[in-house]
């Protein structure tokens, strides 16, 4: 976290790697960026605000018996997405 205690990117990407290599369950991926998103305006730069809106709701199931409405594939590419950005 930063001196204003808001997550850090590192630490959103971080959550991102954790999910896709399995080592975070989806639950607790949701609920650290619940307490983020839910919080009004703690979150102040738009790549944080991305990723925490992503983050939040990874649990969400897809509703026809099984899976989730964001599958592996998803997060990973949300993974490289924040990647892209950062980089830029």
């Amino acid at each position: 976290m930063d001196a204003d205690c808001r997550p850090t990117l590192d630490e959103i990407e971080n959550r991102f790697i954790e999910l896709a290599a399995g080592r975070l369950s989806r639950d607790e991926a949701d609920r650290w960026a619940a307490r983020w998103v839910m919080e009004d305006g703690i979150v102040r730069d738009d790549l944080s605000w991305w990723a925490l809106n992503r983050l939040h709701g990874i649990d969400v199931p897809s509703g026809n018996g099984g899976g989730y409405l964001h599958d592996d594939e998803q997060v990973r590419g949300w993974l490289a997405d924040l990647r892209n950005r950062r980089a830029r």
